[in-house]
């Protein structure tokens, strides 16, 4: 069931219901079911025909808004075995591995399944998503988080370990979300095609400095290494300033594009800049 376009609610819609307290609800509208929470119940069948965008109340008044779920509130509400990428990676790590319609792309350590979802929505009918995952009640899961926003034709999984390497080839994108991502990256340059993009994401610092030292020596290009921030503000137009809490890191993004080395040159790319104190 994917999100839908219509403008009134339907049976089989994935809708987001949310009250005055801002707590957000996604589900599915089914025959004959109900949907409850702190506020009340409300009956699917009541729903159905219902504007997106109004108000409906509950069996004791209390109203909720019926609307659209964008991909950042399936995901942030994903059923999930363990920590998922956050909406703010997942965005900039599509921009980054050129994502669009059409194109093949593989990801390693499905987990949830958050990238997976994003990854299926960009590449369109014509594209296809490959998801290695050598856990199967990982795997399940994820498989169930694609269902829901009826995706599932457009992703293939593979419970694989990728120590065994990457069962596709010429895939124009590559993104690993596992512990030590330099010991496949010989595996991962075979299923790329030339100039493919390469990703990762990682928590540590050493482990950035390892993948690095690996990537800067083997058939890659282009090295980038960022980290996202992101900080949310209070709304009320009284007294408008940053939240009392902050997620102040979730991972460092690591990418590369696939080369052929044609010799032993150093490849740094943007880092040729000396530091300031190899200046003096």
């Amino acid at each position: 069931m994917p999100l839908p376009y219509h403008t009134t609610v339907q049976y089989g819609d994935l809708v987001l219901l949310m009250g005055k307290d801002r707590r957000s609800f996604i589900r599915i509208v089914t025959a004959g079911q109900r949907f409850e929470c702190h506020f009340g119940f409300i009956e699917f069948d009541e729903l159905v025909g219902t504007p997106y965008g109004a108000q409906v109340p509950t069996q004791i008044g209390h109203k909720l808004f019926v609307l659209v779920p964008n991909l950042d509130d399936v995901i942030t509400n994903l059923k999930r075995e363990g920590q998922i990428i956050f909406p703010k990676d997942l965005g900039y790590i599509a921009l980054k591995l050129g994502i669009r319609p059409g194109i093949s792309v593989i990801e390693a350590g499905t987990g949830s399944g958050a990238l997976t979802s994003m990854l299926a929505l960009l590449v369109g009918e014509e594209g296809h998503v490959y998801s290695y995952e050598r856990r199967p009640r990982m795997q399940t899961r994820a498989q169930s988080n694609i269902r829901r926003l009826g995706l599932e034709h457009r992703v293939t999984f593979h419970e694989h370990d990728i120590a065994d390497g990457f069962i596709e080839r010429d895939a124009h994108a590559l993104f690993l979300d596992v512990r030590e991502p330099w010991l496949y990256l010989d595996h991962a340059r075979e299923a790329l095609r030339g100039g493919g993009f390469f990703g990762a994401i990682v928590p540590t610092i050493n482990q950035v400095i390892q993948l690095a030292e690996s990537l800067y020596s083997g058939p890659w290009f282009m090295l980038a290494i960022e980290e996202l921030i992101r900080r949310e503000y209070k709304t009320i137009p009284e007294r408008i300033r940053p939240d009392d809490q902050m997620v102040g890191h979730t991972g460092f993004l690591i990418f590369a594009r696939a080369v052929d080395r044609a010799d032993d040159a150093d490849y740094r790319g943007g880092d040729a800049e000396p530091d300031e104190d190899e200046t003096e």
